[in-house]
């Protein structure tokens, strides 16, 4: 599960980069020419503004509850780990006081 979280955290901010260099800056940015060229000149003007600002809130979105459920999984398989640590330490020492009952010596009967 971790795995899969961490693999799509990866993905959206590649894509949330890629969506942010391609947004209008005060310089003009790389939102020129050659992004009006990659979409077909379908996304230019006030039209490209709109999708890529939503675009990026959606992808900010997402990107922070990945994040967010990445935190709870790795603190719940944390947890289950030192649980079952702490299990194994009590059973150990379980053993060994019973070992040390059985071999206490018993009072004989006069």
């Amino acid at each position: 599960m971790f795995s899969i979280l961490l693999v799509l955290l990866i993905i959206v901010a590649v894509f949330m980069i890629g969506l942010i260099l391609l947004q209008k800056s005060e310089g003009s940015g790389m939102s020129g020419s050659s992004a009006a060229s990659m979409f077909g000149g379908a996304l230019t003007g006030a039209a490209a503004g709109n999708f890529l600002t939503k675009a990026t809130a959606w992808l900010a979105t997402i990107f922070f509850l990945l994040c967010a459920a990445l935190a709870l999984v790795a603190s719940k398989s944390d947890m289950a780990r030192q649980q079952s640590d702490l299990r194994q330490e009590l059973i150990q020492q379980e053993n060994a006081d019973m070992n040390v009952v059985s071999e206490l010596p018993t009072p004989e009967t006069k």
